[in-house]
């Protein structure tokens, strides 16, 4: 596989540092193409602007999603973005690497994500889900944290880590159309031993030896839902975001 890394982390030192190089060296040594956008040390601009565009549709007023897919048709991006669209393009495994900070990316990793997963690509005209721009292809969010895993289990304090990780695992990964693998976490980074560090990079690498053979995610297609755009009778919810809207008593 070809897998690309976008890897947000503001401190060259950091243990989330140390996770996405033993991440690229697994890979590799598993026979994988590794690529990384290192969004730091890259000095990646996370902010959308009319400057992202080198001709425009609607130059009276900025509607930054429709000059995406005007520019996706036209080849109009400025090349920071292009870059990284033909990364994204060419991979076949996608990897987030971040620290988790208030339930969610970085902002230089979120900013990647609005400039790069464009209109008329990745989405829009009806790509989404299994219809998706990225339909056929992997990804996964690797984050580090300081909190203890107790806390996100389902009656933990935070409630459970893909409910905190819906919003990029769901609303962002597989609404683009990729299959998507349970995340990978370290936990309590800042309170925890050097030998459970080192343990979490071996786990990192073993996992990531055979992550080809991974089974994606329980999500639901397109064809579960009707014109109303609600679950039809007869499907089971099968994601911590999707429920039954509860009946109240007579």
């Amino acid at each position: 596989m070809n897998v690309l890394i976008v890897f947000a982390h503001p401190e060259p030192m950091s243990f989330g540092r140390a996770l996405k190089d033993r991440a690229v060296g697994a890979l590799q040594a598993a026979g994988h193409q590794v690529e990384v956008s290192d969004l730091y040390a890259m000095g990646f601009n996370p902010v959308a602007s009319a400057q992202d565009f080198t001709e425009r549709r609607f130059p009276d007023a900025l509607q930054y999603d429709r000059e995406q897919k005007h520019a996706t048709a036209h080849h109009a991006f400025s090349d920071d973005i292009q870059q990284e669209i033909d990364k994204l393009q060419a991979c076949d495994m996608l990897i987030l690497q971040f620290p988790l900070w208030w339930f969610s990316t970085p902002a230089i990793m979120k900013g990647w994500i609005d400039r790069v997963f464009v209109n008329g690509l990745v989405y829009g005209s009806g790509r989404r889900f299994d219809a998706g721009g990225m339909k056929g292809k992997r990804a996964m969010v690797s984050i580090t944290t300081a909190c203890y895993p107790e806390m996100v289990e389902p009656d933990g304090l935070l409630a459970h880590l893909d409910i905190n990780l819906w919003h990029l695992q769901h609303g962002t990964l597989a609404y683009a159309g990729f299959d998507v693998l349970a995340p990978f976490a370290a936990w309590s980074i800042h309170y925890t031993t050097p030998e459970r560090r080192s343990g979490y990079l071996d786990e990192y690498a073993k996992r990531l030896s055979g992550i080809e053979n991974e089974t994606p995610m329980p999500t639901h297609p397109l064809a579960d839902f009707g014109k109303d755009w609600r679950m039809l009778p007869g499907i089971e919810p099968r994601t911590v975001g999707h429920r039954r809207p509860l009946v109240k008593p007579a």
